[in-house]
Parts: C-alpha cells; sequence; structure tokens
C-alpha cells in the first residue's frame, strides 16, 4: 500500500515500489534492515563493542519525514548523525534486498503463467543455451526444449510455453520449451475460439517436434464439428499454428472412448482398419490392407509410434496379404519366374521361331539356283575338250553322252538335301515347307528342259565343227 503522505520522501518510495513491482512495505523493511547494518558499522568505527541483544534492536522509519532511529525497548539509542551516515552505508544493503523482492516477485507472477504460451524474443546464447527476453523476466532455452529444424537468431520473435520455474546456480529460472506438446494446445487455443468457449476440448496430444503432431478433439455441443473447428475456413486456424511451429505436419483427429474406433482414426491418414484388443497387456492388433501398410507405419514407423503415444496402447500392424499372386515378384533365389517373363519369354521363342522358318525358305529358294549352275558348269568342260577333238567323232558323241549321265546325277543329288531339309523343318512351319517344295520340283522340271535344250544345241555345235573338220580334211 502506497504512502499518503505527500512528501518527497513519501513519493520517492512510492515510485520505487511501482517501479520494481514490489509492495511499499517491502521498500520500507529494506530501509530498516539496512540502518541496523549501517548501526553496526558505526560501531565499529567508534571501538564499541557490539552489544549482546543486537538481535533485539529494532530501527523504526517515519514514512511521511524519513527519519531513522535505532530503538532498545522502549529506549532510544541512535548515535548523533546517524542519518547520514546511514544514508552512507546502507545504499548497497537497500538495493540488494529490492533486487531479491523484485525477483521474487517476477518469479511469483511467472509461478501463475506455467502451463501457458507466452510471446518472447531471443535475447543471447551462451553455449547450446537460449536466453530469453520474456518482459520482466528473462526465461531460459535450454537444449532439451529446443526443436531439431529450428535455428534460433538474436531478437527472433518466437511464441514459448512456460514450462517450470526451476531453481539454478543463479537462482529460480524460467524454463521455456519450444517442443512440449502444451505448445500446440496453447496455439490452438489463442487461434480457434470454441477451444476458449469450451466448445471443443483437446484430449489428447502426441507430438514430435519438429516432424509430426497427432491432435485428438471432442465437441461438448451437439451439432458442432470439432475437427472442422480446428481447421477453420480453408485451412487458415490450422495453417496459423503450422506456420508456428516451423512447418510441422498436425494430424486432427476425432476422439472417441470406444479403444478400437480410437486406435483405427490414431492411424490416420490409414483407411480400412480392422482392431483387435488384447485388453489384459493392453496390446493392439491391427490387420490393415497391403495398400495402406505404408500410411498407417509412417516413414520411419513415426505414424504408429504417435498413434500409439496417443492412446497409450500398443500397436501391432499386421498386413492382410491381399495383394495379387501376379503382381508379387518372385525373388531370384527362390527360381521362380513372374508372369511378365513368362510371357517374354514366349515372345522371343515365337520371333525364334519365325525367323528360324524364313531363314529355311531363303535356304530353299537358293538351292535350285545352284543346280541351275552345276550343270552349266559340267557342259563347258566337255565344249573345251570337244574343240580338241580330231576325226574321231566317235570318242566325241561318248563323251557327250557322259555329260549328259553326269548332269542327271548332279541334280538328283542337288534336289535330294533341299527335300530332305525341308522335311527336317519344325512342325509349326509344315505348310510353308510344303509350298516351298511344290515350288522347287516345277522349278526342277523347267531346269531340265533347259538343261535338254542347251545339250541339243551343244550337240548341234559338235556336228558343225566335224563338218567343219571333215571340210576341211577334203
Amino acid at each position: 500500500m502506497p504512502i499518503q503522505a505527500r512528501t518527497e520522501f513519501a513519493a520517492a518510495i512510492n515510485q520505487i515500489a511501482s517501479e520494481k513491482g514490489v509492495d511499499v512495505e517491502v521498500v520500507l523493511d529494506a530501509i530498516r534492515q539496512a540502518a541496523l547494518a549501517a548501526y553496526r558499522k558505526d560501531l565499529s568505527f567508534r571501538n564499541e563493542s557490539i552489544p549482546d541483544d543486537f538481535e533485539e534492536l529494532e530501527a523504526k522509519l517515519d514514512g511521511s519525514t524519513g527519519e531513522i532511529s535505532i530503538w532498545r525497548g522502549e529506549t532510544n539509542i541512535t548515535p548523533p548523525g546517524f542519518a547520514r551516515i546511514a544514508a552512507q552505508t546502507a545504499k548497497q544493503v537497500i538495493t540488494q534486498k529490492l533486487h531479491e523482492a523484485e525477483k521474487g516477485a517476477i518469479i511469483n507472477e511467472y509461478e501463475q503463467k506455467v502451463g501457458t504460451v507466452i510471446s518472447g524474443a531471443i535475447q543471447r546464447q551462451e553455449g547450446n543455451t537460449y536466453f530469453v527476453d520474456l518482459g520482466r523476466a528473462e526465461g531460459l532455452l535450454p537444449p532439451p526444449e529446443q526443436s531439431r529444424d529450428e535455428f534460433y537468431t538474436q531478437n527472433q520473435r518466437l511464441k514459448f510455453y512456460i514450462k517450470e520455474i526451476r531453481e539454478t546456480s543463479r537462482g529460480p529460472e524460467v524454463i521455456v520449451s519450444r517442443t512440449d506438446p502444451g505448445l500446440v494446445k496453447g496455439l490452438f487455443a489463442m487461434e480457434v475460439p470454441e477451444i476458449q468457449s469450451g466448445v471443443v476440448e483437446i484430449k489428447e496430444i502426441a507430438r514430435e517436434a519438429g516432424g509430426r503432431c497427432k491432435v485428438a478433439v471432442v465437441s461438448n455441443q451437439d451439432g458442432v464439428d470439432p475437427v472442422g473447428s480446428m481447421v477453420g475456413q480453408k485451412g487458415v486456424r490450422v495453417q496459423a499454428v503450422i506456420n508456428e511451429l516451423g512447418e510441422e505436419k498436425i494430424d486432427i483427429i476425432m476422439y472417441s472412448d470406444e479403444p478400437k474406433k480410437f486406435i483405427a482414426s490414431s492411424l490416420s491418414p490409414a483407411k480400412d482398419v480392422e482392431v483387435s484388443l488384447d485388453e489384459e497387456n493392453k496390446v493392439a492388433t491391427v490387420r490393415i490392407p497391403d495398400a495402406q501398410l505404408s500410411l498407417a507405419i509412417g516413414k520411419g514407423g513415426q505414424n504408429v509410434r504417435l498413434a500409439a503415444k496417443l492412446t497409450g496402447w500398443k500397436i501391432d500392424i499386421v498386413g492382410l496379404g491381399d495383394t495379387p499372386k501376379e503382381e508379387e515378384p518372385t525373388h531370384p533365389s527362390e527360381g521362380g519366374k513372374t508372369t511378365e517373363e513368362v510371357a517374354a519369354e514366349e515372345e522371343a521363342s515365337k520371333a525364334k521361331e519365325t525367323t528360324e522358318v524364313t531363314e529355311e525358305t531363303k535356304e530353299a529358294e537358293v538351292k535350285p539356283e545352284e543346280t541351275v549352275e552345276a550343270p552349266a558348269e559340267e557342259v563347258k568342260e566337255p565344249e573345251e575338250e570337244v574343240t580338241e577333238v580330231t576325226e574321231e567323232t566317235k570318242d566325241t558323241e561318248g563323251s557327250t553322252e557322259e555329260a549328259k549321265a553326269a548332269e542327271e546325277s548332279a541334280e538328283t543329288e542337288s534336289t535330294e538335301p533341299a527335300v530332305s531339309e525341308e522335311s527336317a523343318a519344325p512342325s509349326e512351319s509344315a505348310d510353308a515347307t510344303e509350298g516351298v517344295a511344290e515350288e522347287s520340283e516345277f522349278e526342277k522340271v523347267e531346269e531340265e528342259k533347259i538343261s535338254k535344250e542347251e545339250a541339243g544345241e551343244k550337240e548341234e555345235e559338235v556336228k558343225e565343227v566335224e563338218n567343219q573338220d571333215s571340210d576341211d580334211g577334203k
């Protein structure tokens, strides 16, 4: 309570109490203690012994005039000129007492704010610890309370969760946090009016700071969608919280008193979940389609880990094994093949058979040409011999007959391998090879006609040569 007297001393006392945020009586008590300390010091200056009843001495202060006196019971034992001595020697004691009183008042104020969210600015850094300016007090942000993906700079303003008042070597300190789930709850309370009014309630929060957070909410009023209230129109409410947390992902789910329903919701975004409970061991077995397994487990098991924290149940996830067998790849070590590999091998075998058929047909087409050329070469040799023939025409006739026999034997030898190779072709290309065989027989007949005509021409040439020789002999 301020001093009502209108004096300079009273005004000064009131001003100090207002600036320090302490009561006036605290300031006056500090002055009284400083007066007793000054009296002890004055006795030592005068070489007087300190009385045994020093603890019983009392310092009195006039609140209106500021006059200080020392009393032993009802006797005033104030030495002459004590006010001047007290003013000089008591300054340090008064300052210390006021500082302690101020800090105590601040600690009492922030003890009432534990569990709330407050705005602050990063002031300085000592090692891995940051000091935060909270206004009247200085907060301490130790490494365990720092988010893993956040980097703090001087004068950066952030929202902090007041976690506790902790006794340190410097005295009581206000510990603030950026990783506590209470920070998420406090930020949503600032953004969602339904939480402040009690219509929507946050039941559970599971968080891994900087990564993902799951929030279970429930509505205490019919007709109010708790998830929609948390998200806001076009997601403005939840986006404001995400921006403050550094792009941390937030899953908002419906809370339920039924464990099966609550566990199925907690595994969001996975769907089609079947839950069976072992209530004795508090273990939940979740059966889920194979296509949803990755969503239910999450990156590094984060999703199922947060779901277990949120629900308080140990969760075992089992796949239904509903993936079609055709789509399941078989490991090479097992010696199996997939349907895709089998289809590829069938196509390759068909392509190989067609290439073999085309090569055989090409060989069949080429071989009759070879049979045509063979007799021609054999006929040329007797032609050269004929030029050397003398008057013995009988010998030449014998040579032509031998040439004809050689031609026929060559034709039969050249056609037989073609027919045998054609017969050895695969059963699938039988139709194609039969057509080729008929063409080769037709060509063979034509070649025989051509060879006979050539043989007749050669006989005529031989006769002409003989006639010329006979004319020359005549």
